[in-house]
């Protein structure tokens, strides 16, 4: 008896704990605070990792046009090829001739690489174009796709025939259909006959590209994009806007227009980091920025393009007398601003309107901010940004200008990047948005879940434009640091008065040609893996709310205090949908029992739920494994309360995310 008795006393004091560590959650839902923007979730787009060429950009040719500073560098050439500078597009002159290798049994012709390989997958088909003309009355060239390793009798699988009938030039086009997917596969050129043939802007593109466009973006990529439901889209990065000189800094007004006819930029990212080099790395501007609008109006997010304030990449040049732009040489840096927002907004018979137009959008794109300077700092990038904003204000008041804080997210001990002089400085200029860039390690996530509850809320808005958790000697897409991210962004929602945008970074990796990681998407040349930093941003974008509802623990946020045990959350009503929705993120290692008070609500309901939760803290998804770990729907019981109130008793797994979509 007595044994029994011990039992049961050991089981009640079990059960009473149980309960002494729920932690209860009070959710207003009668007070719906600060409207959230439809620009919270966003991305931010760069060219790095070849996420532009040998990504999302679809063509798969490299050195198209023979520009690079080693004009074959992509190619390899065999027989008589001739390169010439001559060529029918003033900014991109270079072609080369194929002429007869003078005995029948030799061979005229080039082979191209691609981006490490050309991906091409089964059954689909692809778009060969040239600009050619023939040296005399005609000419042709037999176009294939080819397995170089191929333990088959023939290296070509997919081959056609184009016929150059012109002594002008002209384009041609033929369409190849694979009959296999291949990975590193390439495009072979043979001449065929004794006619010599010139050729330029040698292309191939997947004919089903994302909206079926022929200088279109990759298909798998774009939707990528598209089912993250960003809310602003930040382009064209980045340090590329900077580039590691003036001469390099990325220029809009050279990526639009026809695309033969773009000069070749050279990328910043190809020589940053010797120890992951990769000298073949050149911009083409084929995604230029009419693109880049272009995207944004398809997946639903606003544009924000971000130019060049007269200064070169601050880190590599700091104040070195002539790498920036002396202060009374900006003009042609401010008109390239107010000439942009012209692109984008202005009437069809405008000057740059005209040119939007011709390129098939006479419509204006409705681009609403404007960033101007990236990650730049102290006194030397104020005195530069001040005219700038002077000049935007003047002529476009609607739009909403962007500056920036800095590289680092506080004050460092050597008071280098001035990231507070930085915000009282874009505060004088009245900037309406200041971009924070943090980079930072799982401790520090974990320990600023209030970063912004303390921010004054009567100065300009703040825009967390670049950040990510690397972890400490893993900086790569493990889970733990995903969930990190998720649990910081609660602080995000729950100021939503202050905090208007948000986009992570980097975007893209080629899983061959990566430099900077984490990343949210990898891809090779025919599979796409989404990392569960991603599924973190698409939970929070397709679940914003419009307004903040209060959300507390002990009347405290529940941000990681000392107490809570490792939890974050936040809460939203959503007007649209009648749904409340509350996000909880437990970082500690245990299970978390929770109680959700829902305040002004009364009677039963069922939750639904979508949940992070993997074992592996160090595991990610990858091309294999590309669904290892994403988010699984379900749903929670809610219960009966006060009269007034309804409650959601919940259990979270250690170092999970989940959602509740409640209807109200």
């Amino acid at each position: 008896m007595k044994k029994r008795i011990l039992t049961c006393a050991v089981a009640l004091t079990t059960a009473l704990a149980s309960i002494a560590q729920t932690h209860v959650m009070d959710v207003n839902t009668k007070k719906p605070g600060a409207p959230i923007q439809p620009t919270m979730y966003g991305l931010f787009f760069e060219d790095i990792n070849y996420a532009a060429d040998g990504g999302l950009y679809g063509e798969l040719v490299k050195n198209r046009s023979f520009e690079f500073p080693q004009p074959l560098m992509g190619w390899q050439a065999f027989g008589r090829v001739e390169l010439k500078d001559d060529g029918p597009f003033e900014r991109c002159p270079h072609y080369v001739v194929l002429s007869d290798p003078g005995h029948q049994e030799r061979r005229t012709g080039l082979v191209n690489e691609g981006y490490f390989g050309i991906g091409v997958v089964k059954g689909e088909q692809y778009r060969f174009s040239v600009w050619a003309k023939a040296l005399k009355d005609s000419a042709a060239i037999r176009v294939q796709l080819i397995d170089e390793a191929s333990m088959g009798e023939k290296q070509e699988f997919a081959e056609q025939e184009l016929r150059i009938t012109s002594g002008e030039w002209q384009k041609y086009t033929v369409t190849l259909t694979a009959p296999l997917t291949h990975n590193k596969a390439k495009l072979r050129i043979f001449l065929k006959g004794t006619g010599a043939a010139a050729l330029e802007h040698i292309s191939l593109f997947p004919v089903n590209t994302f909206k079926g466009r022929e200088n279109g973006l990759r298909r798998d990529l774009a939707q990528a994009l598209a089912d993250s439901h960003p809310g602003i889209f930040r382009f064209p990065g980045g340090c590329i806007v900077e580039g590691t000189d003036l001469q390099t800094r990325y220029q809009w007004k050279n990526s639009i227009g026809r695309v033969e006819n773009r000069p070749l930029n050279q990328n910043r990212w190809e020589h940053t980091f010797d120890y992951r080099y990769y000298p073949d790395y050149y911009q083409s501007y084929g995604l230029g920025f009419f693109e880049y609008f272009q995207l944004c109006e398809d997946i639903g997010a606003e544009p924000l393009p971000v130019l060049n304030v007269g200064m070169a990449c601050q880190y590599q040049n700091w104040e070195q007398e002539g790498a920036h732009v002396p202060l009374d040489s900006l003009q042609p840096y401010i008109q390239d601003c107010l000439d942009l927002i012209e692109f984008a907004n202005g009437p069809a018979d405008s000057q740059w309107g005209r040119i939007r137009a011709e390129m098939g959008h006479p419509e204006p794109f409705n681009m609403k901010f404007l960033g101007i300077g990236n990650e730049q700092w102290g006194e030397f990038f104020y005195q530069r940004l001040a005219p700038f904003t002077e000049a935007v204000r003047a002529k476009y008041p609607d739009i909403k200008i962007v500056g920036t804080s800095g590289p680092v997210p506080e004050d460092v001990p050597d008071d280098t990047y001035k990231f507070s002089e930085g915000w009282k400085a874009m505060g004088r200029l009245k900037a309406d948005l200041v971009d924070e860039h943090y980079y930072r390690n799982e401790q520090w996530f974990r320990s600023h879940g209030l970063r912004y509850d303390t921010y004054n809320r009567k100065g300009p808005k703040v825009f967390a434009g670049e950040y990510a958790c690397h972890g400490d000697g893993k900086k790569w897409n493990h889970y733990e640091t995903s969930i990190l991210e998720a649990a910081m962004m609660t602080g995000f929602e729950r100021n939503a008065d202050v905090v208007w945008m948000t986009t992570p970074a980097p975007l893209f990796a080629h899983v061959e040609g990566w430099q900077w990681r984490p990343d949210l998407i990898w891809y090779d040349n025919t599979r796409v893996f989404k990392t569960v930093s991603y599924y973190v941003q698409q939970m929070y974008a397709m679940n914003p709310g419009t307004h903040v509802l209060p959300l507390t623990m002990q009347k405290q946020p529940v941000a990681g205090q000392q107490g809570q045990d490792g939890l974050f959350a936040t809460a939203a009503v959503d007007n649209r949908t009648g749904y409340l929705i509350v996000k909880v993120v437990n970082t500690s290692d245990k299970k978390q029992p929770i109680s959700l008070n829902l305040i002004g609500l009364k009677g039963e309901r069922t939750a639904q739920t979508l949940t992070l939760q993997h074992d592996g803290l160090d595991d990610e998804n990858t091309l294999d494994q590309p669904a290892l770990i994403q988010p699984v729907e379900g749903t929670v019981q809610c219960t009966a309360g006060l009269k007034q109130q309804t409650t959601l008793n919940d259990e979270l797994a250690p170092m999970s995310f989940r959602l509740y979509r409640i209807k109200k």
